[in-house]
């Protein structure tokens, strides 16, 4: 649902058709981090998604209920780490996507990601 409603108003705000997808592979893989290491997997946590159209970019943001995992390392990290298994292309992934990341552990519990990714006009 995020990412239809994400979709949605990139197309209205006339997002190419590539960037609409480099944002929905993003909110995905926000969504999904979300739930498996924020709410580890537990079905009654629930995430939040908010998405806001600005002037020329869409800010979303990915809320957990749950205990997080920890941020640090990942703030100014841009290079995939070896791992031996097919995992843990997610937060490389979103920061090759986006245009800005930032990652926070909220005061009331849960851990927030938030995006920005910038229209880009055709030329």
């Amino acid at each position: 649902m995020a990412m239809q409603k994400a979709r949605i108003i990139a197309k209205n705000m006339g997002f190419s058709e590539d960037r609409i997808e480099d944002l929905k592979t993003a909110l995905a893989e926000a969504c999904i981090n979300a739930i498996e290491h924020g709410n580890h997997s537990i079905n009654q946590e629930c995430i939040t998604v908010y998405l806001a159209a600005e002037d020329s970019s869409l800010r979303m943001v990915v809320r957990d209920s749950g205990k997080g995992f920890e941020f640090k390392g990942l703030k100014n990290s841009t290079r995939r780490r070896s791992i031996p298994h097919r995992r843990g292309w997610g937060i490389f992934m979103i920061r090759k996507l986006v245009n800005e990341v930032s990652f926070d552990i909220m005061p009331d519990g849960g851990s927030e990601i938030r995006m920005v990714i910038h229209l880009e006009h055709k030329t």
